[in-house]
């Protein structure tokens, strides 16, 4: 009989416990619940992400633009924004130039500076409503700039380095801007000085009438003496000012001398400037040596300039102590008001008017001036 074998076979007291499956990566979760959700919401959700993230950025762009434009206005008030102008688009019709053009003794020197090692200072310029720009600093700069490029006729020299002034900024401040840089220089005279004080006061776009309110607005940088000397040039170009070419060449004590005298009589105004008329003024020294003679006597009136007759008996014809400005229907008529004299100016040629109307005008006019001494 055969032998059976016995195996001991153990069984567990509990179930086996089945292992958990591996979880899924999150991409294949985002994958899973992409799907459930479609393209077509996936689409959307990404457009509006890239929309989202396009506005911040162009915010952002918007801001830097903004800081931009604020620091370009700032520095270009400040006249530190700098650009190559072409020569052709500068004028200098805006303000009158307080440099006799006649005279610049070292503009050759300023012209070999440049060749040798450019412009060191930039001029200033605004731009105006053409399109083009006005010049408020640097008109000698300017000019040895057109002097270069007319003598060389190099395009390095066709365009100038300029800062460019903000707009706005009143045209009182835009000459004193001038004036305050041309103070420094010595050799500035005086009638050029007081030219451009005169200029000031006939120009109705300053608002100022008198020439002694545009001398303490120009020079207000300056001492009260040389305001004064200023002002007392301006006299003397208002008496004989169109008689002479070469003003600025007339030195401090010799216009104050002649002023003095001119100041006496209108006898002495029509010698002189008959006796600059006459001479032969082929320079500054020629002029200036006619205006010695006549202060030293060495001048002698011809007949009929010592019978010229004063303009009232026993006037003393001095410089102008009242200058303004009066707007009519015909227009802007400038009025300057002196000892035994007044003198009326306007944009009209007079000569057309009939005598009687002109005559009864004057008539008018005096007996108005009486009405008020009286009631004074």
């Amino acid at each position: 009989m055969s032998k059976r074998r016995v195996f001991d076979i153990n069984f567990p007291s509990d179930p086996p416990v089945a292992s958990p499956a591996p979880s899924a990566p999150a991409d294949d979760a985002a994958t899973a619940g992409e799907s459930r959700r479609g393209p077509m919401a996936t689409a959307i959700s990404e457009n509006a992400e890239a929309l989202k993230a396009r506005a911040a950025a162009e915010q952002n762009i918007r801001a830097e633009n903004d800081r931009l434009a604020h620091e370009f206005v700032r520095l270009k008030k400040l006249g530190l924004v700098v650009d190559r102008i072409p020569l052709d688009q500068i004028s200098t019709s805006k303000l009158v130039r307080d440099r006799a053009i006649s005279r610049d003794p070292e503009l050759g020197e300023l012209k070999a500076s440049i060749r040798s090692i450019g412009l060191s200072n930039p001029i200033r310029v605004e731009e105006d409503s053409a399109g083009g720009y006005q010049l408020i600093q640097g008109f000698r700069r300017l000019s040895a700039y057109r002097a270069l490029h007319a003598e060389t006729g190099e395009s390095e020299y066709a365009s100038i380095p300029a800062g460019l002034v903000a707009k706005g900024e009143s045209l009182q401040g835009l000459y004193r801007r001038m004036v305050d840089e041309n103070l420094v220089r010595r050799d500035i005279s005086f009638a050029e000085m007081a030219q451009l004080a005169l200029a000031y006061s006939q120009d109705p776009e300053t608002g100022c009438d008198r020439v002694e309110e545009a001398v303490a607005h120009l020079y207000a940088s300056a001492g009260r003496q040389k305001r004064s000397y200023i002002r007392h040039f301006a006299d003397l170009l208002e008496m004989i000012g169109p008689a002479l070419r070469f003003s600025e060449s007339i030195p401090r004590a010799l216009g104050l001398d002649l002023r003095k005298k001119l100041a006496e009589s209108e006898t002495q105004v029509a010698a002189l400037s008959k006796a600059l008329e006459q001479g032969a003024v082929v320079n500054a020294e020629a002029e200036v040596a006619i205006l010695r003679d006549f202060l030293d006597g060495a001048f002698v009136p011809t007949a009929a300039q010592s019978a010229a007759p004063l303009v009232g008996a026993g006037a003393k014809a001095g410089v102008a102590k009242t200058t303004l400005r009066c707007t009519v229907p015909a227009g802007t008529v400038r009025c300057q008001a002196r000892d035994g004299r007044i003198e009326l100016a306007m944009d009209r040629d007079f000569s057309e008017v009939d005598r009687y109307r002109l005559e009864a005008a004057i008539k008018a006019f005096f007996d108005a001036l009486s009405v008020d001494e009286i009631s004074g």
